[in-house]
């Protein structure tokens, strides 16, 4: 069970001065985001239904050629009735500043979860390859060419994908604005015949959700990163690049990625193939599970709360409120690793996470950890023999109840707890120090064990690449080799029962299985400073997604 508050919303940017108040009837509640072709704002129905209301650039207002073309994309979209898309609620074409207003999703963007939880799982992006194919059916059954399709314009909701901002794209390209340096689509997702300037047709949607399935399977668009100019030549000379994509997904992205646009499926094609697969078949259905469990609980109600934004960095306690990335129709264009600029797993620590080298610290890999911990608990075995023997000898002792009873749970490479610990000074605890926190209760989901939790920024990174993180290896977790864990006996655990849990327990091997339930447990820098807390929420089998929650602690004085 995730320990997010299901009415715990990010504060969402307030309108500035230069923001209008109401637009078309509709009072205008807070700025949603911005992008090249406008600004998107909350607003609401008379009768309190929240939309998402998209008012254009100035400079393509004043252009008569792009409000005549507006006009007719508006028209033909508001004959667009797909239940994956997200429908045309009114408009203001005529109006001095045009606008157009569409049914109001509140989840994250494809974008965004994959930059904050990686790569989805194979099933969910079946799935969500289905939903948008359905939604292209709608689509060009209007006869609109959405032209843009790319993780910005695709949000998730509970029951499936909702595809948006169709119909504007093709309204500036007509009306020739291109010539302002605004490319009319996006390099990573363009097809070839789209990147020369060739006629579109509906095959160029089925090329870009090819190109988006790739990115959303593997983490990486398929025609690599850099300069949007190198991209454009891979689009159109190269193959993709599909090493990262699940090996029974490939042939079905692999044909939309086609580079003649004949070759390319059809999206009946596609969701009769999705429905077909070994990992969706019997049932194409978006029911509960569908998404994995950390992404789940960023897709919020509908209402004046709105979609919860991915968080770069985990939330802080004690301070102000954490800045959250605003949830912007075209920011994946400097995040996302297809340009440059992208963050990826966000900003190193002082000091860097590496040795300069590109050689991670302190790495160690499950292989060695399944060793040390078989030698730790041959010498815990050893430890409960001689406590055997010695038994009858201390069964009058004070605090003793008696030997050790059979049924009692035993964590793996652990002593056995004795209730009452000496207090001389060679085994007593290390004087806890007052401890704040850094940040609290960040979910995250790692997609598989090519990814790990960095520890120090609270963030799903990839594999090999943080210095103080928390890795995978088969049903266990694997943390630095000279970091120190601890789990607790009951369910709830701060940095003071860490500190004393290390000093008298502390655990060699962190399983699944000892995890169980949400036990927390904790692990320690070796320089003692600070100390991370981790409830194990969900860990599918055979290498599945993991999400776990994270509190860090630091050290104060």
């Amino acid at each position: 069970m995730s320990t997010r508050s299901p009415g715990t919303h990010p504060v969402r940017p307030a309108l500035s001065a230069d923001d209008p108040q109401e637009i078309g009837g509709y009072r205008l509640h807070a700025r949603l985001g911005s992008g090249g072709m406008g600004v998107v704002y909350l607003a609401h129905t008379r009768g309190g239904r929240p939309i998402a209301l998209k008012v254009v650039r100035e400079d393509y207002a004043a252009d008569p050629g792009f409000r005549l073309r507006f006009a007719d994309e508006v028209a033909s979209a508001r004959r667009i009735h797909g239940l994956f898309t997200a429908q045309v609620i009114d408009s203001g074409v005529d109006d001095p500043i045009p606008w157009l207003a569409t049914a109001y999703v509140p989840g994250p963007s494809l974008a965004q979860a994959v930059q904050r939880h990686g790569p989805l799982p194979p099933r969910t992006v079946l799935l969500l390859v289905a939903g948008i194919a359905e939604a292209l059916q709608a689509i060009h059954g209007a006869g609109v060419v959405h032209r843009d399709l790319k993780p910005a314009n695709v949000l998730i909701a509970e029951d499936g994908p909702r595809v948006i901002d169709f119909g504007i794209a093709r309204a500036a390209d007509a009306a020739g604005l291109t010539a302002t340096g605004l490319r009319i689509g996006t390099a990573a997702y363009m097809a070839p015949e789209q990147a020369m300037g060739l006629p579109v047709t509906p095959a160029a949607d089925v090329f870009a959700l090819g190109a988006l399935a790739v990115y959303v399977a593997g983490g990486l668009p398929p025609f690599g990163a850099g300069p949007e100019s190198a991209t454009l030549y891979r689009v159109v000379h190269e193959p993709p690049d599909l090493s990262r994509v699940p090996p029974d997904l490939r042939e079905l992205f692999g044909g939309c990625l086609a580079k003649q646009p004949g070759l390319r499926p059809a999206p009946d094609d596609i969701i009769a193939a999705v429905r077909a697969h070994a990992r969706v078949a019997p049932s194409l259905e978006f029911t509960h599970g569908w998404l994995p469990p950390g992404l789940r609980g960023e897709i919020g109600p509908g209402g004046e709360h709105g979609p919860p934004s991915p968080v770069h960095r985990a939330p802080t306690q004690g301070g102000p409120t954490p800045t959250r990335a605003r949830p912007d129709p075209e920011a994946y264009l400097v995040r996302a690793p297809d340009f440059p600029g992208g963050t990826g797993g966000g900003a190193a620590e002082p000091g860097g996470r590496d040795r300069g080298d590109g050689a991670p610290r302190n790495r160690r890999r499950p292989r060695g950890r399944r060793w040390t911990r078989a030698v730790l608990v041959a010498a815990a075995v050893a430890v409960v023999l001689v406590a055997v023997a010695a038994a009858p000898h201390l069964s009058d002792r004070p605090g003793r109840a008696g030997a050790h009873t059979p049924d009692a749970p035993r964590r793996t490479g652990q002593q056995p707890p004795v209730p009452d610990p000496p207090t001389s000074a060679a085994v007593s605890p290390p004087p806890s120090g007052r401890y704040a926190p850094a940040y609290v209760d960040a979910e995250l989901t790692a997609p598989d064990e090519s990814y790990e939790f960095d520890l120090q920024a609270g963030e799903v990174v990839p594999a090999e690449t943080s210095s103080w993180y928390l890795a995978r290896g088969g049903g266990e977790f694997v943390p630095p080799e000279d970091a120190d864990a601890f789990i607790a006996a009951g369910y709830v655990l701060g940095p003071a029962d860490c500190e004393r849990g290390l000093a008298t327990e502390p655990v060699a091997g962190l399983s699944f299985d000892d995890l169980a339930d949400e036990r927390p447990f904790c692990v320690r820098r070796p320089d003692g400073r600070e100390i991370v807390i981790v409830r194990l929420v969900h860990a599918e089998a055979e290498g599945g997604p993991v999400t776990v929650v994270l509190s860090r602690y630091t050290r104060e004085g």
